[in-house]
């Protein structure tokens, strides 16, 4: 059986699981919903209460909020194993026992769980895209829809990135650090709203060292035509997407690097 197979397998086993228990799964994905629902009503009351920011509407930021959580969202249904791998891997010594199957760790680490309970916020950041894209003027071509899609995937990488590091952290630490969080749900909540808002040196943090930017507000930038006020060009914003990738691949050596380091904490 190939790897493709096996996580296959991993999914459905997963999937099935779960719909053992399926008013749990209903009633949590509702929640889920419910709560980030909150994180909208703060977008609209700050544009209710001030207005529109100097070059963006409320319209547009809900655009770029969707844009961002529908990547964020699937990902943290698909990367719990990561998420949770100082708590339930390092801490427990469980870690050990992936170590002794012939496949491959991060292979397995992604077939941990498909947590479902997520697909509220999927759901919430889905219907925030639709009426953002609704009422922004774009058009949408098919080279546009396409973009759009390469952009999804890209922001994914980046998110499966930033957990994969988090793990690799643990390695050392035992436990995820709680300072984490502020690059991965603080980092989904930085970039909600437009780069320009920020001061300088957190824009270039979020490009070039945590290219949060570069899978959420060049890309959107480059598909509404909107001129940068940071001075972007369109062939950057074109390209800016590809750090997601990249940004996995450097985290994907990392982890491989802490693992040839790793000392089992026993059980």
């Amino acid at each position: 059986m190939n790897s493709l197979q096996l996580y296959g397998r991993y999914l459905a086993v997963s999937i099935r699981a779960q719909m053992q228990y399926r008013m749990s799964f209903l009633m949590a994905a509702t929640g889920s919903f419910i709560a980030t629902i909150i994180e909208v009503t703060a977008i609209w009351a700050l544009f209710d209460r001030f207005g529109d920011l100097p070059n963006w509407n409320l319209a547009e930021v809900c655009f770029l909020y969707g844009v961002v959580n529908i990547s964020f969202a699937i990902t943290a249904c698909m990367t719990s194993g990561f998420d949770e791998f100082g708590s339930q891997y390092i801490r427990t010594g469980n870690f050990d026992r992936l170590l002794l199957r012939p496949r491959g760790i991060v292979l397995q680490l992604l077939g941990h769980e498909l947590a479902l309970r997520k697909a509220g916020r999927l759901a919430q950041g889905i219907v925030v895209f639709a009426w953002g894209a609704s009422q922004v003027q774009i058009d949408w071509s098919l080279l546009n829809m396409l973009f759009l899609l390469f952009t999804l995937v890209n922001g994914m990488a980046f998110f499966h990135g930033l957990l994969i590091f988090q793990a690799t952290l643990a390695i050392w630490t035992v436990e995820s650090l709680e300072v984490m969080n502020t690059m991965t749900y603080g980092g989904v909540q930085t970039a909600q709203y437009p780069m320009d808002i920020y001061s300088g040196w957190l824009q270039r943090v979020f490009t070039y060292i945590v290219p949060l930017a570069c899978i959420s507000y060049f890309p959107v930038l480059l598909m509404m035509d909107k001129t940068d006020p940071l001075g972007s060009s369109p062939i950057f914003q074109l390209v800016s997407p590809t750090l997601g990738f990249i940004f996995l691949g450097a985290s994907l050596l990392a982890f491989r690097f802490g693992i040839s380091r790793y000392t089992s904490t026993g059980s």
